[in-house]
């Protein structure tokens, strides 16, 4: 190997000036400055990708017309209307008559005396049901015409649903039960009884003649 070339004065100067330019504050030679960290946090693995979401299809609602609309005026329906049931008088009032006219008014007055009559109130709807079987059955055996059945009007109770409740089950349920079998070929006509025999709390049923 050769002999090493000595620095000059100016290359020395030169290399004084580097050395006094990489030295910390505290006069320690300056270290090798390593890479800072990289903060950034590490990718999220990739999700596998999703299918896109069906579009929604909107409803097909009755256009409003707007030309019809002032301000305060009522809101237009959507063609529907909330009907509310009828009464049990309204109902049997609708049925048509089947017995003879006079004898339905004089009914209906309270101007007729039952041949027989059945308390039902204080029943549950299992008692009640077969005991009204006999006792109309009973009753067109014996060839009665005109018979009353009592259920009661129920008990009046203080009710907070928005949703009201019926009133009196046996009340609501007798007239079904008279017009399905066994008792609907039997009964011809169903009226409220007059206030003499019940009122609300009763009914007139009228009998078919029980054929020989």
């Amino acid at each position: 190997m050769g002999r090493k070339r000595k620095l000059t004065e100016e290359e020395r100067e030169l290399w004084n000036r580097v050395a006094r330019t990489t030295r910390l504050f505290h006069g320690r030679p300056s270290e090798p400055v390593s890479t800072p960290p990289d903060d950034t946090p590490p990718a999220k693995p990739s999700s596998p990708v999703q299918p896109p979401l069906p579009e929604r299809t909107k409803p097909d609602l009755p256009k409003a017309d707007l030309g019809k609309l002032r301000l305060g005026g009522a809101t237009p329906r959507a063609g529907w209307s909330h009907v509310p049931p009828h009464s049990i008088p309204e109902t049997l009032k609708a049925q048509p008559l089947r017995m003879d006219h006079k004898a339905h008014k004089a009914m209906t007055r309270g101007k007729l005396v039952p041949d027989a009559k059945i308390d039902l109130h204080g029943m549950t709807q299992a008692e009640a049901h077969p005991e009204l079987i006999r006792f109309i059955l009973r009753a067109q055996d014996h060839g009665h015409r005109l018979v009353l059945v009592i259920t009661g009007k129920g008990k009046v109770v203080e009710d907070w649903d928005p949703i009201p409740t019926r009133r009196g089950v046996l009340r609501h349920q007798v007239p079904q039960w008279l017009r399905l079998p066994p008792l609907g070929p039997v009964v011809m006509q169903v009226s409220q009884a007059h206030q003499r025999h019940g009122g609300e709390g009763a009914y007139y049923v009228y009998l078919r003649r029980l054929r020989g």
